[in-house]
């Protein structure tokens, strides 16, 4: 097969409708536009979301809520996340980088205690949470937040 025998599938184009070339053609006189009024003429119709006058919806409903422009948004890690870790080795961003626990750092990483820490890890991060601070401790690790 060459580039100049290349082909569409068949049935897979459809050929262009020829509109408004003679009344044989049943597209021919309003070539499918119906009679007169805002749709039939060239550039006409009504923009997304008008209701013919009406109060659209997007304005005749209550506006909800905001976006705090301050809010923090953390990575979340659980601590059984972290037990594929050899013991005594030190968690932070590049280490979790390179397992692929983590794929980007938002404002920062936090872990929560969810699971169990059966071996000494130094884990250096933004925040920790209570319950995993005290299972870390517990394991022998330690907590160094950034």
């Amino acid at each position: 097969m060459k580039m100049h025998e290349l082909k569409p599938a068949p049935g897979s184009t459809h050929s262009t409708k020829r509109l408004g070339r003679g009344i044989g053609s049943g597209q021919g006189k309003t070539a499918g536009k119906g009679h007169k009024g805002q749709k039939a003429r060239s550039g006409g119709g009504v923009r997304r979301g008008f209701e013919g006058g009406q109060m659209p919806m997007a304005r005749r409903l209550p506006k909800r809520g905001f976006t705090n422009i301050f809010k923090k948004e953390y990575v979340i890690l659980n601590l059984r996340d972290l037990d594929l870790f050899n013991a005594g080795d030190t968690v932070n961003y590049e280490t979790l980088f390179e397992t692929g626990l983590i794929k980007t750092v938002k404002d920062g990483v936090k872990i929560l205690g969810m699971g169990e820490l059966s071996k000494p890890l130094t884990v250096q991060v933004d925040k920790v949470s209570r319950s995993a601070a005290e299972k870390i401790v517990a394991a022998g690790g330690k907590i160094e937040v950034e």
